[in-house]
């Protein structure tokens, strides 16, 4: 057990006078990072989210100041420190506030992604529990929503179909296939994860949003049960995926919250980062309807690499384009089973 003790002087903000210093002690553990509230110390949650701020930036977290709103916030039981009360932002905190205040800003005291730490996070229009180690979903997965919804509701208004079915690789927290149910009602996905946790996580997400009636979740490896997925898995209009495409030498460059924290089977794509996406793309050629198409979120250097695997290696499927995502690098591919025509 490490103790540190930190001075801080607390502002009284109704008096307008400064109160006796106070010492905050924080006893924290290597292994969890507890750290113990301040006792006989009244604190509001302007005053907590600086003091915090200042105890992350002190030893090195990123993004302090964030974190600290995002875990008050949360406290207070609003998403973002914007949506709080002036009164509300000035008024002590309650004994009970203050002791989930440290409790969980200390678990961001070992780097836990704040995502982990408050057990939710924001996907478009959801609001998905997390848990450790499951993947974090991104800002450019959203994207990827889009690129696929777009495409969908052209199809449907195309062909007036009452029915979809999607397959969907490494489901996660089921942040793209909830998002994708949620939108289309018509829609059926079939989503698949090696975690068995990740499998909990969506199936749990899908009950609280009320989506599980058209979300069928197994615990399969893309790459270990291909024979599997295709006898469970009926023919699929689109296959979806976020998959792990980091090249493993480059896991270790990671941030500390990523490294140490998630799931490193949902990160590490093997030697050349396409290990997954070529076991995805052997699917597709056996479980997509006649021009159904691949989505793929990849790093920068992987279209044209997929590109050219698609020619040289996978006859009955066309490389279709290539989109960038909001900072204009290439990061989303989309593939097409080739029709009778083609």
């Amino acid at each position: 057990m490490m103790f540190k003790t930190i001075w801080f002087r607390l502002m009284h903000r109704y008096s307008g006078v400064s109160k006796q210093r106070s010492v905050v002690r924080l006893s924290s553990s290597a292994a969890e990072g507890a750290v113990a509230p301040p006792a006989d110390c009244s604190v509001t949650a302007e005053q907590a989210v600086r003091l915090w701020a200042r105890h992350f930036t002190l030893h090195g977290i990123s993004e302090p100041l964030l974190s600290s709103q995002y875990i008050i916030s949360h406290v207070l039981g609003e998403k973002t420190l914007e949506r709080v009360s002036r009164k509300r932002l000035r008024d002590t905190l309650t004994d009970r506030e203050i002791e989930r205040v440290w409790k969980l800003c200390s678990k961001r005291l070992t780097r836990m992604p704040v995502q982990y730490v408050i057990e939710e996070w924001d996907f478009r229009d959801l609001t998905l529990k997390m848990k450790r180690p499951v993947f974090i979903p991104r800002p450019e997965t959203e994207e990827l929503v889009s690129l696929v919804l777009e495409d969908l509701q052209l199809i449907q208004g195309e062909s007036h179909r009452t029915d979809l079915r999607g397959l969907e690789v490494g489901c996660g927290s089921g942040a793209i296939s909830l998002s994708l149910l949620r939108s289309i009602p018509q829609l059926r996905v079939f989503a698949l994860d090696q975690s068995q946790t990740a499998v909990c996580l969506t199936t749990e997400n899908a009950n609280r949003l009320g989506l599980q009636d058209r979300l069928d979740v197994h615990h399969l490896d893309v790459i270990k049960d291909a024979d599997a997925i295709l006898s469970k898995c009926d023919l699929v209009d689109f296959i979806v995926s976020n998959p792990p495409y980091l090249l493993s030498q480059d896991m270790k460059t990671l941030q500390t919250e990523i490294f140490r924290f998630e799931d490193h089977a949902a990160l590490d794509g093997g030697l050349d980062g396409l290990s997954v996406i070529r076991s995805i793309l052997g699917l597709g050629s056996k479980l997509l309807k006649k021009r159904g198409r691949i989505y793929l979120e990849v790093a920068p250097c992987h279209p044209p690499v997929i590109q050219q695997l698609i020619e040289d290696m996978m006859p009955g499927l066309l490389y279709l384009e290539t989109h960038c995502d909001l900072t204009n690098r290439p990061r989303f591919c989309i593939l097409q089973k080739k029709g009778e025509n083609d």
